[in-house]
């Protein structure tokens, strides 16, 4: 019999079996994570985390808590997007030759893998004009011009050839939310640039990380760090040294425990919530 059952998006699990475990095996513990975005425009993600709630000891989203309003009296807590060495095990800060200057990828064709047909993405607007006011850089961008999403092994294999990675979910900014795009561009030691309206440069300094307030800002702060080598590989290794530090998987795998059992130990994110 399991101490503790952690649920993932698991939406083929009827509460009447969570309810029946919670009834007749009251001595097990039950959490449940969601790392899909939950604000106005997901309301269906939303829906489907609160369905599970309050038959759960603790509940993980990857999105501040007290930005979507959810019932507080349900202990709901915020986890980063946590980094593992046997996943982000790269350092591309320390490579010498690369192919481009700029990686992005973004994927409406999630699980799919395949971008979906006659489907568009907001922020293709947003990389198009970056593309436009941003001269001489080379960009290698995917999910864009038909240009399909890549994954695995393909995907660390063309990381590995940009000096920048650009951060940017759908949507406007929720507080605290990336998907997990931002622990596989950190983690394996690109120089990382996000909206600073994300809230999430809060969590590391100005050599760890690079935010940026509007498009013109990141088209300076590319064009900048694309040319001073020193001052990106420095904030690089550092970026990815304070993201192993406090947001590996084993730290994160902990805080879901400690919460679950109400075992109180104070963890680093926390203190900018």
């Amino acid at each position: 019999m399991p101490d503790l059952i952690v649920f993932g998006h698991a939406d083929l699990i009827d509460n009447k079996t969570i309810e029946f475990i919670k009834i007749n095996f009251p001595e097990i513990k039950m959490c449940q994570w969601f790392l899909d975005r939950m604000d106005d425009k997901w309301k269906h993600n939303k829906d489907r985390f609160i369905k599970k709630m309050d038959l759960m000891d603790a509940n993980f989203c990857t999105t501040d808590p007290s930005y979507l309003n959810f019932n507080k009296k349900i202990p709901t807590y915020f986890i980063p997007n946590c980094v593992d060495p046997s996943l982000e095990r790269l350092k591309i800060y320390n490579n010498k030759y690369f192919t481009s200057d700029v990686f992005f990828a973004m994927s409406h064709g999630a699980h799919r893998g395949v971008l979906k047909k006659g489907k568009k993405d907001a922020r293709e607007n947003f990389i198009k004009k970056l593309i436009n006011i941003t001269p001489n850089i080379k960009f290698n961008i995917y999910g864009l011009n038909d240009s399909q999403p890549i994954w695995s092994e393909e995907f660390l294999q063309s990381i590995s050839q940009n000096k920048i990675g650009l951060n940017l979910s759908q949507g406007k900014s929720s507080n605290y939310y990336s998907s997990d795009r931002l622990s596989q561009l950190i983690g394996n030691g690109l120089l990382v640039m996000i909206d600073e309206k994300t809230k999430i440069g809060n969590f590391f300094n100005k050599n760890e990380i690079i935010t940026y307030h509007d498009l013109s800002d990141l088209s300076e702060k590319i064009l900048k760090y694309s040319r001073d080598d020193k001052s990106r590989k420095k904030i690089a290794k550092n970026g990815r040294n304070k993201y192993f530090k406090y947001f590996n998987s084993k730290i994160i795998a902990e805080f879901i425990i400690n919460k679950t059992y109400g075992i109180k130990k104070k963890y680093f994110w926390e203190s900018y919530l």
